[in-house]
């Protein structure tokens, strides 16, 4: 099992300072990757919760981070792939491949907030359809030069799109439907569990990742499936990932049995640490000591 440890990007404690702090000592510790995740925006009334109230750009951080770091791995859980044409997503992430000096790992997923549909101009109707064609494209857009689509949903005339990456990043997807997790086995390099999975169930979606890709013909025991941990220090110990510090450690050798090969803790969905009332100084002092308590 491979430990991750997720950077302040929810809330007040989501500091150009911070991200460096947790990303440098989770480097020093021996972590094997950071992550960050996506918002685009919050609809007014919208009942998500306050972790999505104010959340920082993910691949900016992760360009920002790529800087201050030299071995960990850096990763995106998840990019919604809808808000970005396939041709600017492939410029954007092939150079942050480049300035992570081939660090990076791409989480990819299709959105679910109709407002951030409607605010990028695209239309949520047939988003997995259009993954479909997206995904190829994309890596594509990253190895071939020059490359020409002309496809249902994306075209892209006879152009070359250089610099390449250094190395094609990992593609990973989210979603926890039926469709999103054969889409998983058939066409990405893993699999990401969301924040509100049932994370006692874990061994299901990876089961049903593993069935389609063995059907594709490729390889399941080759695929990544990485747990988002909303980890949450304290007294309560209900749910996984909760608790003493000990008890925590137990669950995450739990999750290896389940057949989850990595796993990263995530603060910014702990209300004490990201929400509206956090106190940022406390947050970091709750992040340093669960660094520490948790690293490899």
């Amino acid at each position: 099992m491979k430990l991750g440890f997720a950077v302040p990007v929810s809330g007040a404690w989501a500091t150009p300072e911070n991200m460096a702090r947790v990303a440098g000592r989770a480097e020093e510790l021996g972590y094997h990757e950071v992550w960050t995740f996506q918002r685009l925006l919050y609809p007014v009334g919208h009942p998500m919760g306050p972790t999505y109230l104010s959340v920082q750009d993910p691949i900016v951080t992760l360009a920002y981070l790529a800087g201050l770091t030299r071995r960990i791995r850096l990763g995106v859980a998840v990019l919604n792939l809808p808000f970005y044409s396939p041709v600017m997503l492939a410029k954007l992430l092939s150079t942050l491949q480049s300035v992570a000096g081939g660090r990076l790992d791409v989480g990819a997923g299709l959105g679910w907030v109709p407002e951030e549909f409607v605010a990028s101009g695209v239309p949520i109707e047939r988003r997995g359809k259009r993954a479909e064609e997206y995904i190829p494209l994309l890596r594509r857009l990253w190895s071939e030069d020059p490359v020409e689509q002309d496809g249902e949903f994306y075209t892209v005339p006879a152009a070359h799109l250089n610099p390449k990456p250094p190395v094609v990043p990992p593609l990973l997807l989210g979603g926890g439907a039926p469709a999103a997790l054969r889409r998983a086995g058939r066409l990405a390099d893993g699999w990401i569990s969301a924040s509100r999975m049932d994370l006692t169930r874990l061994h299901e979606q990876i089961s049903a990742v593993k069935e389609a890709a063995e059907q594709a013909g490729r390889d399941p025991e080759a695929l990544r499936f990485i747990c988002r941990g909303v980890t949450r220090p304290g007294d309560d110990t209900s749910g996984l990932l909760a608790g003493p510090y000990e008890k925590i450690k137990e669950d995450v050798a739990a999750l290896a049995e389940q057949g989850v090969t990595e796993l990263f803790h995530d603060l910014n969905f702990n209300p004490a640490v990201s929400g509206p009332e956090a106190d940022p100084a406390e947050s970091m002092r709750r992040a340093e000591e669960a660094l520490e308590a948790l690293a490899p």
